[in-house]
């Protein structure tokens, strides 16, 4: 039976090493695509949020012009004070639709790009590593 001596100054040998490798890197990817995941996902839903309000934005848009179109029909009808507080209306719903599109398009451009920017970084630096190992 032969005793296994340290390398020295402690360190471990070469095949030791490749066998730790060799064990961690799976749980190291596993750990990175999970990080994807959650990344992506967080951007997903910024990106539903801001698509809801751009839906939001359309809808009262809509009523706007519905808004505009009843203060016409009240105009023509009257020629009187009815066809005023309609268009009021109406441009209140616009403003309105405006600052909720806007406020939707920034919540958008939150999630761009919807690539998982910390993981991939993550993985390049473990690559680095990997790479450096091999030469020292």
């Amino acid at each position: 039976m032969t005793a296994q001596h340290p390398s020295p100054e402690g360190q471990q040998t070469l095949g030791a090493l490749v066998h730790q490798l060799t064990q961690q890197i799976p749980d190291l990817v596993r750990s990175e695509i999970r990080l994807a995941q959650a990344e992506v996902a967080q951007k997903g839903k910024r990106a539903g949020v801001g698509i809801g309000m751009f839906s939001i934005a359309g809808l009262l848009a809509f009523f706007g012009l519905a808004a505009l179109v009843t203060t016409a029909i009240l105009g023509l009808a009257e020629v009187v004070d009815g066809w005023l507080a309609a268009l009021v209306v109406a441009l209140v719903l616009l403003v309105a639709a405006a600052v909720v599109g806007l406020a939707g398009k920034n919540k958008v451009a939150e999630a761009a790009p919807p690539a998982p920017e910390r993981a991939v970084e993550g993985i390049k630096e473990d690559i680095a590593t990997v790479k450096g190992s091999h030469r020292g």
